[in-house]
């Protein structure tokens, strides 16, 4: 779940199941019992699957959810006050593991690597930010802790094939850009 509007949706479906969540936040769903019948959670499922979610079961891959969240959290919806950190301390430190497993882990299910991952989602970012068109470039390399504007753009072209330049004046309405669930 990456929205206030996805989170709203998991809670009426548990909620139509007879179950109060304690708390939603993104990906994961905090219930007052451990156990859920078994019937019970195949209707949830059905229901989440049928809206574009699926319960996660398996301790792996709930903890490559909760570092994907962590990280879509962090990069669209913090207010920047310094993206200029060392991600693998914050990730480790956040999720209590060691980094190279959560690397490891990370590639070997998702297919690319975590630094990968974090690029493509400060991409989606720089997308958006160009789409409001209310920062300049150095601005928007400040507050998403890149280097300089040169870094930016290089690695913005890497990833799009365009610079954030190129980029703004062929897509206007910001239409090119990927749902954030599906990075």
């Amino acid at each position: 779940m990456v929205c206030n509007r996805c989170i709203m949706v998991v809670n009426s479906i548990f909620e139509k199941h007879g179950q109060k969540p304690v708390s939603i936040s993104l990906g994961e769903v905090v219930l007052l019992q451990d156990k859920i019948a078994p019937d019970k959670l195949e209707k949830i499922s059905k229901d989440l699957t049928s809206v574009g979610f699926e319960i996660i079961d398996d301790k792996k891959l709930r903890l490559i959810e909760k570092l994907k969240n962590f990280v879509v959290k962090k990069i669209h919806h913090t207010d920047f006050v310094d993206m200029k950190f060392n991600w693998s301390l914050v990730l480790s430190g956040e999720l209590r593991y060691d980094y190279n497993y959560l690397s490891s882990l990370f590639s070997s299910v998702e297919g690319i690597t975590l630094e990968q991952y974090i690029i493509m989602q400060k991409i989606e970012r720089v997308k958006e930010l160009l789409f409001y068109d209310e920062l300049n470039m150095s601005e928007i390399a400040d507050k998403l802790g890149y280097s300089s504007v040169q870094h930016l753009s290089n690695q913005f072209k890497k990833i799009t094939g365009a610079t954030p330049t190129e980029f703004k004046k062929n897509h206007p309405t910001g239409h090119s850009r990927k749902p954030l669930d599906s990075i």
